[in-house]
């Protein structure tokens, strides 16, 4: 089985009907289901998500970036460091980088108040956190994959490019 189209069939469309995905790989139903299964125990697939374009609700999220330097500790290196971050509810996302600074982690809140409040009061002052610089999100153009705006005329205005 193609282990690899499978997961990216899934990536595109995690609602792909066993029957569709069976037809597209060449497989029974049953095979299917068990790599799915094999998948899932393994970690591989850690989740099926859905993609919400939050500024056509009436619910308020904020979403900030926040980029984090640390200092590596003995024998652990960031792991741990790390881990003391993303436990916290409100890290959606986060990140190992090279370059400027170590992490950089997704942040989810009601307001801005509620963001700088744990970026101040939990994160900067966690032991190994040695700054943070806070980036709120204005407009959501692109997630995952999906476009989530239209161009003013509804058409994708991109330039015809030709060889």
């Amino acid at each position: 089985m193609d282990e690899r189209l499978l997961l990216t069939l899934l990536q595109k469309n995690a609602r792909t009907k066993i029957t569709d995905l069976a037809a597209a790989l060449d497989e029974s139903k049953d095979n299917i289901v068990n790599k799915l299964t094999e998948l899932e125990q393994k970690k591989v697939i850690c989740g099926y998500h859905t993609i919400v374009n939050w500024d056509k609700t009436n619910t308020d999220i904020v979403t900030a970036l926040i980029q984090i330097n640390a200092n590596p500790e003995r024998e652990y290196g960031y792991d741990r460091i790390a881990g003391h971050i993303y436990k916290f509810d409100e890290v959606d996302t986060m990140y190992l980088l090279s370059g400027e600074f170590e992490f950089v982690a997704i942040v989810k809140g009601k307001t801005m108040q509620e963001v700088a409040h744990f970026v101040a009061s939990k994160l900067a002052c966690l032991n190994g956190v040695t700054g943070t610089t806070t980036f709120f999100v204005l407009k959501q153009y692109k997630n995952n994959g999906v476009v989530l705006i239209e161009d003013e005329d509804g058409k994708d205005s991109r330039l015809v490019v030709t060889p």
